[in-house]
């Protein structure tokens, strides 16, 4: 069938070991109008320089930025060139291989089905992580209930990155307002998402912890997860 342009957003930094063979694998699937929209923050291990050999041979729009502006900025940006381009649909995901790109053809189904965000779950049944251990799984459990709870959140995965979204339901977010620049963003723009009723789907997803490069969540990221749920429900 045919069908409008689908953007997929991607925020990179020091992702020179994973970025070359994910999007190949992305493109492998066949996606009809599939575009990327890559967003690297000044990586100094090369991933810029990756990004422009392959917005050659791919339909890539790759953004060198300055510094490191964090990961819900890098995605915002990717939001607004999917607004740009007339996209019809908008897929965030991670770099890592953390999310398995086949997946993306469920979210795209589920869209198409009427579903306005799909949100890749590992915490609805069928979900799994691998590769953490007992303590990072631990704490990442608590820190959605505690999320859940504060916030009244009725999706299970606040924090998964692996999402879809109708372009429709970004153009109504008001995107300037939203301050979250790191990780937080993610429990921020559900929120939003939430508040305002759109209908969220969520599917099992499988996610494998990266086997290459080093994970980007830091100790003050952690901290501002917390505050932004507090800020959320102070401003309600």
């Amino acid at each position: 069938m045919d069908r409008k342009k689908i953007f997929i957003s991607i925020a990179v930094y020091n992702e020179k070991e994973n970025i070359k063979d994910l999007v190949e694998k992305i493109f492998f699937l066949g996606v009809e109008n599939l575009n990327l929209v890559i967003i690297d923050d000044n990586s100094p291990d090369g991933t810029g320089e990756i990004l422009d050999e392959l917005a050659f041979k791919y339909p890539i729009i790759a953004i060198h930025r300055k510094g490191k502006l964090g990961y819900g900025s890098a995605h915002i940006v990717g939001f607004k060139k999917a607004i740009e381009a007339g996209a019809s649909m908008v897929i965030t995901m991670d770099a890592d291989f953390s999310h398995h790109p086949m997946v993306i053809l469920e979210m795209i189904r589920a869209l198409e089905d009427g579903f306005e965000i799909v949100v890749g779950s590992r915490r609805i049944q069928g979900g799994k992580i691998i590769g953490w251990n007992w303590w990072r799984e631990f704490c990442s459990a608590g820190a959605m209930q505690f999320s859940r709870l504060i916030l009244g959140l009725k999706t299970k995965d606040v924090t998964s990155g692996f999402r879809a979204y109708q372009v429709r339901v970004i153009k109504q977010l008001s995107l300037d307002k939203i301050t979250s620049n790191g990780y937080s963003f993610l429990e921020e723009i559900l929120f939003l998402c939430e508040k305002q009723k759109f209908k969220i789907k969520e599917i099992p997803i499988t996610f494998l912890d990266r086997k290459k490069g080093k994970s980007k969540l830091s100790s003050g990221e952690i901290i501002n997860f917390f505050i932004t749920i507090l800020r959320l429900k102070i401003n309600r």
